[in-house]
C-alpha cells in the first residue's frame, strides 16, 4: 500500500518525507510540480520513495491505482499571501483539492490536508478550530479565502473519505525552506540579514495596541507538525478540521532574539515600515487553541521557539543543509 504526499517538493510535505522514512514509510507517491531545481534539493539527502508524478497527471494515476493508495497527504497548494490574483488560489487550492476529496471518496482513502491559519482573519472570532465557525470567518487575503472556501466545502459535503483532517497550520519554520524567498520564515530571513550585515530588520508596529517587534504568532516547528500528521494517518481519530500551532504565542522580537543567540551574536534590531501592499492584511496576532488535538489523544510536547531556532539555524542554516 502506497502512501501519497502532494506537494512534495515543497518546504512542509519534504519534512513529511524524511518523516515518514524515518517510520519505516517508503512506498510514497510524490506529486508536484517538479520543475523547480532549487526546490527539488528539497527530496535529496538519501529521501525514498516509490514514483513522483507531475500534478496534472497525479488523477490519471489515482483513478488507476487508487486501491492500492492507504492515505493521502495533501499538502501542495499556492501559498504566496502576496498574490492577489484570486484565480489562481480557486484553481490550485480550490478546485483542485476538490477533486482531490472527491477520488479519496470513491476510493475511501484517508484524507489530511493542510488548511491554514489564515482563515481565522484578524482573529475577530477567535482560534478555535470548530466546523460552525468556518462560514464567519474573514481571511484578510486571497490566500486564506482559497483556505476558508474549501474548508467550507468540506464541512457539508454528505460523501466523504472513511477518515479526513484539514489542518490549519499557523508559523510554521524549520529546514527545507531555502526556495521559498519572500515568504521563507522570519528566521530564514533574520538568519541572512544577520551573516550579511549583522542586524535584523522587523516590521514596525502599526497599531497603537502593539509596541514595535511585539507583534505575536503561533510559531511551530516543522518536526512537531510532521509528527501531529504521523499521529492522524496511525490513530484516524474525528474527522474534522484541526489547529495545528503550539498553542503560545510569541513576538518576533522573542523570534529575533533566539536566532541571535543561535548564532552567538550580539542583537541589533531595526525596525522598518511593514510594506503597503500587505500592510491591511498583516496579522497581529495569532494563537491555537490546541484543545480539540489533546482530546483525541495527542500528548506530546511542542518544541519550544528556543529550542526551535537553535537546532534550525545551528545544524540546518549554518550548514546549508537540508532535512
Amino acid at each position: 500500500m502506497a502512501i501519497v504526499v502532494t506537494g512534495a517538493a515543497g518546504f512542509i510535505a519534504s519534512g513529511l518525507v524524511r518523516s515518514l522514512n524515518e517510520h519505516g514509510y517508503t512506498d510514497l507517491i510524490l506529486v508536484d510540480d517538479f520543475s523547480n531545481p532549487q526546490k527539488n534539493k528539497n527530496l535529496g539527502g538519501g529521501k525514498l520513495w516509490r514514483q513522483k508524478i507531475d500534478r496534472k497527471e497525479f488523477f490519471k494515476w489515482f483513478a488507476e491505482s487508487g486501491s492500492f493508495v492507504e492515505c493521502v497527504f495533501h499538502l501542495g497548494a499556492r501559498t504566496d499571501t502576496t498574490e492577489f490574483n484570486y484565480a489562481i488560489f480557486e484553481e490550485l487550492n480550490v478546485e483542485y483539492s476538490k477533486k482531490m476529496w472527491e477520488f479519496c471518496t470513491i476510493h475511501q482513502v484517508p484524507l489530511i490536508y493542510a488548511s491554514s491559519a489564515a482563515t481565522y482573519g484578524g482573529g475577530e472570532f477567535g482560534y478555535k478550530d470548530e466546523e460552525s465557525l468556518a462560514p464567519q470567518l474573514q481571511p484578510l487575503n486571497p490566500y486564506g479565502v482559497s483556505k476558508n472556501e474549501f474548508d467550507k466545502w468540506v464541512i457539508h459535503q454528505h460523501q466523504t473519505p472513511p477518515f479526513w483532517a484539514g489542518l490549519k497550520f499557523f508559523n510554521v519554520y524549520g529546514a527545507n525552506e531555502y526556495h521559498k524567498g519572500r515568504m521563507a520564515s522570519v528566521i530564514f530571513h533574520s538568519f541572512n540579514q544577520i551573516k550579511a550585515h549583522n542586524e535584523v530588520k522587523l516590521f514596525r508596529s502599526h497599531r497603537p495596541d502593539f509596541k514595535d517587534g511585539e507583534q505575536l504568532r503561533d510559531f511551530i516547528y516543522v518536526k512537531d507538525l510532521a509528527a501531529v500528521c504521523l499521529f492522524l494517518f496511525h490513530k484516524q481519530p474525528k474527522s474534522g478540521l484541526y489547529n495545528l500551532g503550539t498553542g503560545k504565542a510569541r513576538s518576533f522580537l522573542d523570534l529575533t532574539k533566539a536566532v541571535f543567540a543561535a548564532l552567538e551574536i550580539p542583537e541589533k534590531i531595526n525596525f522598518v515600515d511593514t510594506p503597503l501592499d500587505i500592510r491591511d492584511k498583516y496579522q497581529y496576532f495569532t494563537e491555537a487553541d490546541m484543545s480539540k488535538l489533546r482530546s483525541v489523544g495527542y500528548d506530546a510536547p511542542f518544541t519550544s521557539l528556543e529550542e526551535g531556532v537553535k537546532e534550525y539555524v545551528q545544524n540546518y542554516l549554518v550548514k546549508n543543509e537540508y532535512w
